[in-house]
């Protein structure tokens, strides 16, 4: 089943990219409005415009959002260039992820944390992995480029990680498990440490968590599921063996509605928008971590159509508190597997 379901979600995947595409390159140069969460130290602190602060990520509203729009651009590069804008998309790619712009970032990480932790983090480095994957000679620029601005993120993670005693289980850019899921690929590719790091904590955090209560899902601003986003993670974590009796201990029940959003001119209500690609993607990660036969699969695949599939049209062309961002999660779920 799931065969058919990969073929689908590229079908679609390559029916939406365009729209994608004009959705990231349109905001990923837009600079204003942004949300720059700077604490002001001193009179002149604050300087004029976003870009002074961040160089290569001074669109989408707000710095973690475009980051994961520059993803979505080289995801959309690498699975799909015959469906986007390649001379554009490369251009802007090469117009902000420069050594210099990155350096700034880098810079400024280094000295006041990297922004929205650990889901800036986490994008980043996601951002750095996909860069570093793809054997494509502007990509090896990029991601040299990017590179020290991964280090920073590694080092703040490393640092905080083991003084963290319990989990963040919001639904939204705090939330431990995803943050940890995204810099997965990274520390995989390219830190040790980190991976050790990860896993080591994940298994403090969650190994022993039984009966989630997801039935209180969701919080009025979600665009993670707490539930979901830990099963995630630990089916790259636990070996396969293990994963399928956890989850039945973890979440017993694994029905999930998608949820209504009743205004998207509401930044944190139409985060709802997010909550429902979010979950899909989850949960296709969730079903093909379970064993061939598992009465799951089917349930969770069908939750996953029915919570992204009609999100895909309001990924684009809606209110820009939705535009700045979804699109990456669409690509997310859509590109799963490939």
């Amino acid at each position: 089943m799931e065969h058919l379901g990969r073929a689908r979600r590229l079908d679609l995947l390559t029916a939406h990219a365009a729209e994608f595409a004009e959705a990231g390159l349109a905001n990923v140069v837009r600079e204003f409005p942004y949300d720059m969460r700077n604490v002001v130290n001193h009179v002149g602190d604050y300087p004029q415009r976003p870009r002074d602060v961040h160089p290569a990520f001074y669109g989408c509203f707000d710095w973690h959002s475009c980051v994961e729009m520059h993803w979505m651009l080289v995801r959309l590069l690498r699975l799909v260039p015959e469906q986007v804008p390649v001379d554009r998309v490369r251009a802007v790619l090469d117009a902000h992820l420069t050594p210099e712009n990155l350096a700034a970032e880098t810079a400024r990480c280094r000295e006041r944390g990297v922004p929205t932790r650990s889901y800036g983090s986490g994008w980043a480095l996601t951002l750095a992995a996909e860069l570093a994957t793809w054997d494509d000679p502007d990509s090896r620029r990029w991601a040299e480029a990017v590179r020290p601005l991964a280090e920073v993120c590694v080092e703040s993670t490393l640092r905080r990680l083991p003084k963290s005693t319990y989990p963040i289980r919001q639904g939204a850019h705090a939330n431990s498990a995803f943050g940890l899921s995204r810099a997965l690929g990274w520390a995989r590719l390219a830190s040790p440490e980190l991976l050790e790091a990860v896993t080591s904590t994940a298994m403090r955090w969650f190994a022993a968590d039984t009966d989630y209560p997801a039935r209180w899902e969701p919080d009025g601003a979600d665009f993670l599921s707490p539930a979901l986003c830990e099963a995630e993670l630990m089916t790259e974590l636990l070996p396969p063996d293990q994963f399928p009796h956890w989850f039945d201990a973890f979440l017993p029940k694994t029905e999930f509605t998608p949820a209504v959003v009743s205004d998207d001119t509401d930044g944190q209500i139409a985060h709802l928008h997010g909550l429902n690609l979010s979950r899909a993607w989850a949960m296709l990660r969730i079903a093909t971590a379970l064993p061939d036969g598992d009465h799951r699969v089917e349930s969770l695949l069908a939750s996953a159509v029915a919570h992204a599939e009609p999100e895909l049209s309001n990924s684009t062309g809606s209110d820009y508190m939705v535009e700045h961002w979804l699109a990456a999660y669409a690509v997310l779920y859509l590109g799963e597997g490939e």
